[in-house]
């Protein structure tokens, strides 16, 4: 008989169809996000409680036992999901007697309170493992016993009210930033994720992919960065990527030469790369531009460089891999052609470009959303009515009135695509066509919804985490040890503070990791002169890499049951293909033009060309090879030469440059005269 373990029941049950009840609760939830995101008709607070009821009632209602042990069981379940939701509309409905008697509790609200937070603890626990909701709950103790700690650890002491009222009301725990940003901004875009996804996105990726770089040397496994990059654009959830993209690519490598670790290692990488790719950023520049308060396209424009950088490296070492083994591309004729697949699904890009363009035009995240969502469902339905038409005038037609339409909303608002929409499923049911279309969306908003959950259960947790430090003061505290350590050594103190980052970020996901180390660690970083997007950027990229990194490392276990090999032999892959994630970030302490945070374009042009240079030479050095292989000397001086242009000392660079140069002259001639 086989042995599941409870990791894997608990994957079963996040990914089985849903079906009666549940389905429908997805689909509410779907609904009351966009009509919140739409139209705003509730105040702050109360959306966000409702949001982490829905939450709630899902998480109970899907992570249910699934052998059918006991009814009961799956009653308490119920039971304790419709009493979160249930809270959650209790501030709704008292949210007037709530602002007025703030921080006093009656004996009813000491219930809802305390009650709350319990089903998040719980909630996250099933939905995450129990990673999370220790470590947030190590906090919640310090909160209420921490005045007995010894020396400058220990707080002035605080009544078990105030941390109830803080916890469970207000906007400083559960219901805090990080949960006004899942409520909003986030849902918003995994949602318009899935619509994509649904439409057909991740096969116009892969085919594009293919049809560039899958007949030239590893090609395969230059798709799988490519199309994993691209996706990463809109999903934003490394996880993810990799069991949707990875289905794929990751057999199409090994069948093509690639060894099962190092295919999984690139799959894995590239997916996680999704993560700093603007626009989404796996949802941490939404929860980012809020925290330090600065716009998000602020973000954006830091994050781009290093992203791009985080691509080229992977792109460059499975290039240098596929030389190393001898490893030659697909068949020209096996490909596709990748202007046929852009040909057949252009109107796919558009709503991504639209949403772009909001962002770059100073439009807000939540409100650029929107309208790539409307876009998208419009551009579906659109679709389906249209396809009937054979004439192609008529077709032209149809959609030049159709984009008229869609102009309405400069006048009218987004409740002009509300109208567009359901004029066009109107349309789709009296010309009898677009079952399809109706089903993909119904489709959509399902699995929008089960997508969330981890997110915005993790939020909610964090809170907890968030609440306490405010409420004692601790993280300054902490910060003076690592200030301490920075007065003498910059470097030992963003050393310790990557360490931090990919410790936390081994039992959690990437938010959460975020917002822990950016409410410890940041501002640290901030008072040892390393800007503020820079030293924020740099917690959040370690979160990002602990996914990478052993022995945990999420992304690569993730990997693991479609490559057929140790989820622990494929971080160490990973660690080889990401090499970039880990240093990028020290370089822009170093030299913040790199995040466009000094200097002017030159400088940004510098930095960008040492990197570059930087890192065609580590790879070289990690995977042993450029004309030919390379000998263990060669290795030791093409890292070291590279290492050379990240140390921000003089004659640094001059000194790196020149051994590159005559390594690479070194290198030529020995190829040569073999």
């Amino acid at each position: 008989m086989n042995e599941t373990s409870p990791g894997a029941d608990a994957n079963e049950r996040a990914h089985a169809p849903l079906t009666g009840a549940v389905f429908w609760i997805a689909i509410f939830f779907s609904s009351y996000q966009l009509w919140m995101a739409a139209f705003h008709p509730l105040s702050s607070q109360v959306i966000r409680a409702i949001h982490v009821g829905f939450v709630l009632l899902m998480i109970y209602a899907i992570h249910q036992p699934m052998d059918g042990r006991s009814a009961l069981w799956r009653g308490i379940g119920w039971g304790m999901g419709l009493s979160g939701f249930a809270f959650g509309v209790y501030q709704w409905v008292f949210e007037a007697d709530l602002t007025q008697r703030s921080g006093e509790l009656t004996t009813f609200d000491w219930v809802v309170g305390v009650v709350t937070v319990a089903l998040v603890f719980d909630a996250a626990r099933r939905a995450m493992g129990w990673g999370l909701p220790l470590i947030c709950g190590v906090f919640l103790l310090y909160g209420m016993f921490g005045e007995h700690l010894p020396g400058a650890l220990a707080h002035r002491g605080f009544g078990l009210d105030q941390i109830v009222s803080t916890l469970g009301f207000g906007t400083e725990g559960i219901y805090g930033t990080p949960t006004y940003v899942s409520s909003t901004y986030i849902f918003l875009f995994i949602l318009f994720g899935s619509f994509l996804e649904q439409a057909g996105m991740i096969r116009l990726f892969t085919d594009f992919a293919l049809g560039t770089v899958g007949h030239t040397r590893g090609g395969p496994a230059k798709v799988s960065v490519i199309s994993s990059g691209l996706m990463g654009t809109i999903s934003g959830s490394g996880v993810a990527n990799v069991v949707t993209t990875g289905q794929f690519t990751i057999p199409l490598m090994k069948r093509f030469g690639y060894s099962p670790a190092f295919a999984g290692g690139v799959e894995a990488t590239a997916s996680m790369g999704g993560q700093i790719m603007p626009p989404v950023m796996g949802a941490v520049a939404f929860i980012m531009a809020e925290t330090i308060n600065v716009p998000y396209i602020e973000i954006v424009k830091a994050a781009l460089i290093p992203a791009i950088l985080y691509f080229v490296t992977a792109f460059w070492m499975v290039h240098l891999e596929a030389g190393n083994k001898g490893l030659i591309g697909m068949a020209k004729e096996d490909c596709p052609n990748p202007w046929t697949a852009v040909r057949e699904r252009w109107y796919l890009l558009l709503p991504l470009a639209g949403l772009v363009g909001l962002l770059f035009s100073g439009y807000t995240p939540l409100f650029s959303g929107t309208v790539g969502l409307g876009l998208t469902a419009i551009l579906i339905f659109g679709a389906a009515v249209i396809s009937g038409v054979k004439r192609t005038p008529l077709r032209a037609l149809a959609w030049v009135l159709l984009g008229f339409a869609c102009a309405g909303f400069f006048q009218f608002g987004v409740g002009a695509f509300f109208v567009i929409i359901a004029l066009l499923i109107a349309l789709s049911f009296i010309r009898r066509t677009g079952a399809d279309a109706r089903r993909l969306a119904v489709i959509a908003l399902m699995d929008g919804a089960r997508h969330a959950l981890p997110v915005a259960i993790a939020c909610a947790l964090v809170g907890v985490i968030i609440g306490m430090i405010n409420l004692t003061g601790v993280a300054a505290e902490l910060g003076g040890y690592i200030i301490a350590v920075g007065e003498n050594s910059l470097f030992l103190a963003l050393l310790l503070t990557m360490l931090t980052c990919l410790v936390l970020g081994m039992g959690i996901p990437t938010i959460p990791n975020y917002i822990i180390t950016s409410s410890l660690a940041a501002p640290v970083l901030l008072q040892l002169g390393v800007p503020l997007i820079v030293s924020h950027m740099f917690v959040f990229y370690f979160g990002i890499m602990a996914d990478l990194t052993p022995p945990v490392a999420l992304a690569a276990f993730a990997a693991a049951p479609i490559a057929g090999a140790s989820g622990l032999k494929i971080s160490m892959q990973a660690l080889r293909v990401a090499i970039a994630g880990f240093i990028v970030p020290f370089m822009a302490v170093y030299s913040p033009a790199l995040m466009l945070q000094s200097g002017d374009w030159l400088d940004t042009s510098w930095i960008v060309f040492k990197a570059l240079v930087a890192i065609a030479m580590w790879g070289v050095g990690a995977i042993g090879f450029l004309v030919t292989r390379l000998n263990p000397v060669e290795r030791v001086v093409a890292i070291g030469s590279a290492s050379l242009l990240v140390v921000a000392l003089p004659l640094t660079d001059e000194l790196g440059l020149g051994l590159i140069a005559a390594f690479i002259a070194w290198h030529l001639w020995r190829s040569r005269v073999r």
